[in-house]
């Protein structure tokens, strides 16, 4: 297993979609915190300028890029590779995180639908098929990070468009990283980000102060390293209110819903909920 300190060093190279803000922006002064050239890829001239700036004062004004980048656009990211290439030379780390959460129901309008999927999902699709055989041909360790969501794995009522773009890049991801496990003499591996409760600008609403039960973006990064030091594929990440056993138990039981063959999203179903609370309490 490729220890994760050879690929967070100075002189190697971290992409962040997403980059501006949030987990993005939190992950990209990690990075740079660490002696690593970054760049960063996000729409918003003045909001990306300013994430910029932020970063420079951490690695300097030689080691940080900012590139306005649509995501739901395969021309646009293979243009972000191109500018990424001609600056530094390789890239070592893609984190592919950019995402977007308009509310959805299953008849609401398709454009919401379809941003989503072009963002959520196309955009980690893409970036990792436009990124990746370049990583693999260097030679060098490497990995894709790609976050995904809790709504991607127990599908709660309420964003059906989110929650499958987000169950699609758990799929995806995972066969990532088989593939990728099979390359001979390959040196990049995939990870899956499932944050937990995250006070970001996709979370927060009108909210003007994080919540008690959030995390911050920086406790999630460091909780990915920690993670990722450990060799996790899935970086399950809790919060200040859910804490990992819980979350096993909600995962385990929305796989029950097919072996006990019960209706879908029966936790959320009024003949299941005592059955579905026995069960969180179970040990």
């Amino acid at each position: 297993m490729t220890n994760i300190q050879d690929i967070f060093k100075k002189s190697n190279v971290a992409v962040i979609t997403g980059g501006a803000s949030g987990i993005g922006l939190a992950a990209a002064k990690y990075f740079a915190g660490r002696g690593m050239s970054v760049a960063i890829a996000d729409l918003g001239g003045d909001r990306l300028a300013d994430a910029a700036n932020e970063l420079k004062a951490i690695a300097g004004e030689e080691n940080v890029m900012a590139v306005e980048t649509d995501v739901a656009s395969r021309d646009s990211l293979e243009a972000l590779e191109r500018a990424v290439l001609q600056r530094f030379g390789r890239v070592h780390v893609l984190m592919n995180n950019a995402g977007i959460g308009p509310e959805t129901s299953i008849f609401s309008p398709q454009a919401n639908w379809d941003n989503i999927f072009a963002v959520n999902l196309m955009g980690v699709i893409n970036g990792t098929r436009t990124f990746g055989p370049k990583m693999l041909s260097h030679g060098e360790p490497g990995l894709i990070i790609n976050t995904g969501s809790k709504q991607g794995i127990t599908t709660p009522p309420g964003n059906p468009a989110y929650n499958i773009s987000k169950a699609g890049v758990k799929v995806f991801t995972e066969a990532l990283q088989h593939e990728l496990r099979n390359v001979e003499g390959g040196k990049i591996s995939a990870h899956l980000l499932i944050p937990g409760f995250v006070f970001t600008g996709l979370t927060k609403g009108d909210r003007a102060e994080k919540p008690a039960a959030a995390w911050t973006p920086e406790q999630t990064v460091d909780f990915m390293v920690e993670s990722l030091e450990r060799g996790d594929f899935y970086i399950l990440c809790p919060d200040n209110d859910v804490a990992r056993p819980v979350d096993e138990r909600r995962m385990l039981w929305a796989a029950g819903d097919i072996i006990e063959n019960r209706p879908p999203l029966s936790r959320w179903h009024k003949d299941y909920a005592d059955k579905f609370k026995a069960f969180l309490e179970q040990k």
